[in-house]
């Protein structure tokens, strides 16, 4: 096991404290540390704020046993775990904002020895940049592109590769990626990962670990956009575009993915455009792909419209918002577009479900929008609009769809 004692994650969110509960679980002192009060509460409260299968359990466990607390501002540690958000601007550049203002809030409390490893998905250079704001506000210590493996604090970068869903399993089995600033850096936080990781741990420069992450988003953004594509096409030739992808898969040698109504959540939707902002010449077909899974919501909505334009005063119901199946993340999501862009052209009456959250987001609350159940907008429909394959939805009465226009961007129905 590990040398280090105790840990501060920094972040509470998605990521965050699903990887803060295995740790605790495995003996770690864990300090969480969030900007967000209520968070912070529920958390020591031994309630997640987040939805993901297990995790209540878990947490109410490592809470109650003491291992691991939650709180506003950085306390010391042996190690720190930076896991805070990295969206772009309005231009696709990526917003370093949280990862800095995290770094500042635990550089007070660095100690020689200690090791910091950013699990943020990042743009190359970011882990370097991390180490630079580090020694700015602690001059009396050293950092690896100080003075390399003699530095006093080890710094480096281990990217999440976690589905929604199925997170505390895949936090222990799937393999790691761990970057280093130093050889010693990627040794260390090799070390401490290894208190709960069963798969593979492969050790590399910290540019390389970054870039490795956005490669996984931006391979599936391509492979994703190339279905949605083929959807588009397939509509306008009067083809059953999930009919197509079935038999073409039936090659040895292919693999289509499943179109959808767009792309969404805070990792395929967002890292492709790290890459772009690297290398903007040479990025092309990464742009392609982002302009391709950014235009399918359009295409849904107009689908929509057709479909309104038959009835007088079309009532729509709009089922899921969430980025993808059985979670409550609407990072992102093209749902959550699609649904506001019908509301804003005023299509017709809409009915909005999510049953994985207790209220719309602001965007669509300011439509005057309001959450209902999944038999009353089927019930009331004209057009039923698939946005999201919950299981609900799923185990739902097929005969109640009979005499309604039924709009599938998942291909379920």
């Amino acid at each position: 096991m590990s040398g280090v004692r105790s840990v501060g994650v920094v972040g509470l969110g998605y990521i965050g404290l699903p990887t803060s509960v295995v740790f605790a679980d495995h003996g770690v002192d864990i300090i969480g540390i969030d900007v967000n009060p209520a968070s912070v509460d529920s958390i020591n409260r031994g309630e997640p704020h987040i939805v993901e299968p297990q995790l209540d359990v878990l947490l109410r466990k490592v809470v109650e046993s003491g291992k691991l607390r939650a709180t506003l501002t950085a306390e010391a540690a042996d190690a720190f775990i930076i896991a805070v958000p990295t969206p772009f601007r309005e231009n696709h550049e990526p917003d370093l904002a949280y990862i800095e203002a995290a770094v500042r809030s635990i550089a007070p409390v660095l100690a020689k020895g200690n090791l910091v490893v950013l699990e943020s998905t990042a743009p190359v250079g970011a882990t370097d940049r991390m180490s630079e704001w580090l020694a700015a506000s602690r001059p009396d210590l050293t950092f690896p592109h100080q003075a390399g493996e003699a530095s006093d604090i080890r710094v480096a970068h281990c990217p999440e590769r976690v589905l929604p869903g199925q997170i505390l399993r895949e936090l222990v089995e799937n393999d790691r990626i761990i970057g280093g600033l130093t050889p010693k850096c990627a040794q260390a936080a090799s070390d401490l990962y290894r208190v709960f990781v069963r798969g593979q741990i492969k050790l590399t420069d910290a540019r390389t670990a970054e870039m490795a992450k956005l490669t996984e988003n931006a391979f599936r953004d391509v492979n994703i956009a190339f279905a949605n594509e083929l959807s588009v096409i397939c509509d306008g030739l009067g083809i059953d575009v999930w009919e197509l992808i079935g038999l073409a898969n039936l090659h040895p040698r292919v693999n289509i993915l499943n179109p959808g109504p767009g792309v969404g959540g805070h990792c395929i939707a967002v890292d492709p455009w790290f890459i772009v902002a690297a290398d903007r010449q040479n990025s092309r077909l990464i742009q392609a792909a982002r302009a391709v899974n950014d235009g399918k919501p359009h295409f849904v909505a107009d689908k929509v419209k057709q479909a309104a334009a038959k009835f007088a005063r079309p009532v729509v119901a709009c089922l899921g918002l969430a980025y993808k199946a059985n979670v409550d993340d609407l990072r992102e999501s093209p749902a959550v577009d699609i649904v506001h862009m019908l509301a804003t052209q005023k299509v017709g009456e809409l009915l909005v479900v999510e049953p994985h959250v207790d209220a719309l987001p602001a965007s669509l609350q300011a439509l005057d929008l309001q959450l209902t159940t999944y038999a009353n907008a089927v019930e009331r429909a004209d057009i039923v609009l698939l946005l999201v394959d919950h299981a609900q939805f799923m185990a739902g009465d097929r005969a109640l769809l009979k005499d309604k226009v039924v709009i599938d961007t998942r291909g379920v129905l």
